[in-house]
């Protein structure tokens, strides 16, 4: 037999609640504190990372090596993370654990070559380069652990996709028509908006820690996503004790 796995939604606990948010905030501070010590590069915001490059393209200047890795580093680990994902699934292991525990380790890794290579670090220099692309990974894991791991919430690193549907149901809250619609709209401005929240809050606090301690501010983020493994591991217990999990296979 095969079994099902049971996949958290954002209601199931206080701590699913609270991921999202949390997982944002990591999103945020990574994205500022790479952007300000490695030399403007985007871990969070792939997109920033076309525009500057197609920008650099047009305009005859140099790209650096981080620019034009990370789309498709960014991919790539997009891809890896998922084959993960159904192969952890595929002998009954839930994956929000095991992939929270991949962005705690390459968010780690981030933080240890960034520290090893001493202030004023060179983006250029190679130490620079692998733990940018280990950042864009870590970045890549979260984004795909939301949609396969986290049913029914917001994403944790594209804002405008969020700020945009933000908008769109609060105005439906306030001028819809249809009482359906409106519980709808209601129900996910209620999920969406401490994303937008987490997010904004952890770009101001990865700038300012970065400002004052350059790039150990890592420790921020990578103490975060400590944080949201302790918050998957603890619901997962959770689920456990009031016996909610789903079956194993069982051998035939």
């Amino acid at each position: 037999m095969t079994a099902r796995i049971a996949v958290p939604s954002v209601d199931s606990s206080v701590g699913m609640k609270l991921l999202p948010a949390v997982l944002s905030t990591i999103a945020g501070s990574t994205d500022a504190i790479c952007f300000l010590g490695l030399g403007g590069l985007f871990t969070a915001h792939i997109t920033g990372n076309l525009v500057v490059l197609a920008a650099h393209v047009v305009s005859g200047g140099a790209a650096r090596v981080a620019e034009i890795l990370s789309v498709p580093v960014f991919v790539v680990a997009l891809g890896l993370t998922r084959l993960l994902a159904s192969g952890l699934e595929g002998i009954g292991i839930p994956s929000l654990q095991p992939l929270l525990l991949l962005q705690f380790l390459l968010l780690a890794g981030v933080l240890g070559l960034s520290v090893a290579a001493g202030p004023g670090i060179d983006p250029n220099a190679a130490g620079a380069i692998l733990g940018g692309m280990l950042g864009v990974s870590a970045m890549a894991v979260q984004n795909a652990l939301v949609q396969i791991s986290l049913k029914g919430a917001p994403s944790t690193a594209v804002m405008t996709t969020n700020i945009t549907r933000f908008t769109m149901d609060v105005g439906e809250v306030v001028l819809g028509r249809h009482p359906d619609d409106v519980a709808d709209a209601r129900r996910r401005a209620k999920h969406t908006w401490p994303a937008i929240v987490g997010f904004a809050g952890g770009c101001g606090l990865g700038a300012t820690c970065e400002a004052v301690v350059g790039l150990w501010s890592l420790a921020l983020p990578t103490g975060l996503a400590l944080l949201a493994l302790t918050m998957g591991l603890a619901a997962k217990l959770s689920t456990a004790e009031n016996g909610d999990e789903s079956p194993r296979p069982s051998a035939r």
